[in-house]
């Protein structure tokens, strides 16, 4: 299954480029395409637990369990479907939070609030893009613990792909919590890849380097109440600043998508192995 993020509409070429390799891939959209909701008011796991099941219903999926390939926002969702759903055997979370952000999470009855976010900490690059990176609250701290995930209850193996010079979200710092947190557990289903230099967006390779970019569908995302809407300091014109340097972060896109097939190959054919 394959998730984008914030821009929100449905997005294919990734999973079309796994598919020419051999992979049964599911594109999911989530918002702001066809009939789903223009805006993102909260994430309900369940639409994603019966999206995993049409996959792992297809003919041609093995099985016994799917692999997520996600970023940003849907590393987010990617990370939530490993924690609670049992079909995910591997999951690769490409620069997500380590804890619910910016809208609700709700999976049956269980609901999680979004860790907060401080308006007086976003900033504005010499470019005019605005930074998102201090944006929001520490994952660690003691009141924002009910939003971190319980990912020492994943069964299926992570793998965290980090770009050092994301200017978004403190990825590596999310994800070290996160493996900090499995290890706690007595857990060693995780591990890291980091890419010095590289930004927020990885592609798969040969892709240019989006530095900063404008989302049109933001305004879709940012719902009424969300901070980037209320900020009288940020315009849904302005660009958000992504990071990333040319050379390294090419040299990243192209190493870690091999690195990605060789996770979903190696796990998803343990999970059959294992039955």
């Amino acid at each position: 299954m394959d998730l984008f993020g914030g821009v929100g509409g449905l997005i294919e070429f990734r999973a079309s480029l796994l598919a020419a390799r051999g992979f049964a891939v599911l594109a999911v959209a989530y918002f702001a395409y066809e009939d789903l909701p223009t805006r993102l008011e909260e994430v309900d796991l369940e639409y994603f637990e019966e999206a995993a099941n049409l996959l792992l219903a297809h003919p041609k999926v093995r099985g016994p369990g799917i692999g997520v390939l996600s970023v940003s926002k849907g590393a987010e969702i990617g990370l939530a479907m490993a924690c609670f759903l049992k079909q995910v055997a591997a999951a690769v979370l490409i620069n997500g939070p380590n804890a619910v952000c910016d809208f609700p999470f709700r999976y049956r009855g269980l609901v999680m609030s979004p860790i907060p976010a401080f308006l007086e900490r976003m900033q504005v690059h010499v470019s005019g893009a605005v930074r998102l990176l201090h944006f929001r609250g520490d994952p660690r701290e003691k009141l924002n613990q009910p939003s971190v995930f319980p990912i020492e209850k994943a069964r299926g193996q992570i793998l965290f792909v980090i770009g050092e010079d994301d200017q978004s979200i403190k990825s590596k710092a999310y994800a070290e919590q996160a493996l900090e947190q499995l290890k706690s557990h007595g857990r060693s289903n995780g591990r890291m890849l980091v890419y010095p230099g590289a930004g927020h967006l990885l592609e798969p390779p040969y892709a240019p380097l989006c530095y900063a970019s404008r989302i049109y569908s933001v305004s879709a995302y940012a719902s009424n109440n969300h901070p980037l809407a209320l900020s009288r300091n940020y315009s849904l014109s302005q660009p958000l600043l992504w990071g990333g340097e040319p050379a390294a972060h090419a040299a990243a896109q192209e190493h870690a998508w091999g690195e990605i097939q060789k996770f979903f190959r190696q796990h998803l054919t343990q999970a059959r192995s294992q039955l």
